[in-house]
């Protein structure tokens, strides 16, 4: 590989309008030497993402764009690594920014380690109280168990990552992301990279900020559909589940067994529901360290809200979906390299 061997990036675009202009800023002042190209692929926005990304392609040569007519996250991945010509791909999303030596570092990271793919840590930030919270939540133990691309940790070959770099034929070899994974699409194509003998690199020197959903809803339907996909994951690829995903739909039926079971029978029921919070009470108390008292205040509303609604997606995921996935075919990528 080239010490700055061009790269391309990629990123789904629907309803960005408050983040877009600032992703693409860090792109675009990336501190790499080598040559690069930003291709958006434009979902069918309700807001002003459209024109701010007419904008950026005029502001600057190295901004594309393509159409993503379906709007999902998958397909609009699938159409910027078409349109997208070097044999770096990395891959950004519309509301997360990249650290200033991010592509510099995952370039050094591929060559070093060999891997197929490499990323790191997926450090949410806020803008107001909740998402103060939210972003204390996802960054603890506590909210997301022992996952490195949250919490940090050590380099070393992962499951998955968060976002990533790929090397190109790593994509083409695997035919791109699964379309019919509107979620949980990077963790199942990394699951094909690893079970095709490639390697999965995490490294804490990568660091995108990402920025949390603005509201309880908004939290709420993002987790549920993780644990909805996860489940679809699982059901696809026999093994790729482990013990901490069954952590949150058990939490959900335990806790829902005890609060039948107080209603029901025996004041004593509720024994598990309380204890459930005072645990995220207390477990809030060091995620929140440094932060206003009305943000303290709101993570464990976050932790709840991310727990039930991960493991109701998980309860709740149909069969169908792993069926349709299991009667999909991949589509194909290739692109000409530069």
């Amino acid at each position: 590989m080239n010490a700055t061997p061009p790269v391309s990036v990629i990123m789904p675009v629907l309803n960005e309008e408050r983040h877009l202009r600032s992703s693409v800023r860090h792109i675009l002042e990336q501190e790499y030497d080598g040559e690069m190209e930003v291709v958006l692929a434009l979902g069918p926005s309700t807001d002003r993402t459209d024109e701010i990304a007419a904008e950026l392609v005029r502001e600057d040569p190295r901004v594309h764009t393509v159409p993503n007519p379906a709007g999902r996250t998958p397909a609009a991945l699938n159409a910027a690594i078409k349109a997208s010509r070097h044999p770096i791909v990395v891959r950004v999303d519309g509301h997360g920014m990249l650290s200033a030596n991010y592509i510099a570092t995952a370039v050094r990271l591929l060559e070093e380690t060999g891997a197929q793919n490499v990323g790191g840590i997926m450090h949410a930030e806020g803008e107001n109280g909740w998402e103060h919270a939210v972003a204390a939540a996802m960054t603890s133990k506590v909210g997301v168990g022992n996952a490195a691309f949250h919490t940090g940790g050590t380099a070393g070959p992962a499951e998955t990552v968060y976002l990533g770099v790929f090397r190109r034929e790593a994509l083409e070899q695997q035919g791109g992301y699964n379309e019919e994974f509107i979620r949980a699409q990077d963790w199942e194509l990394n699951f094909r990279i690893r079970e095709a003998g490639g390697l999965v690199w995490f490294s804490p020197e990568l660091k995108v900020q990402y920025r949390p959903r603005p509201s309880v809803r908004a939290l709420a339907k993002q987790y549920k559909d993780y644990g909805r996909w996860r489940h679809v994951v699982a059901r696809f690829h026999e093994g790729s589940i482990n013990l901490r995903y069954l952590a949150p739909p058990t939490a959900v039926c335990v806790i829902a067994a005890g609060i039948v079971a107080g209603a029901a029978l025996t004041p004593w029921g509720f024994i598990v529901p309380g204890g459930y919070l005072a645990a995220i009470a207390a477990g809030s108390l060091p995620a929140g360290k440094g932060l206003p008292l009305k943000a303290r205040l709101q993570i464990p509303v976050a932790l709840a809200t991310m727990h039930m609604s991960w493991g109701y997606g998980f309860l709740t995921s149909p069969r169908a979906l792993a069926k349709k996935v299991i009667a999909s075919r991949r589509p194909a990528v290739r692109a000409t390299t530069v």
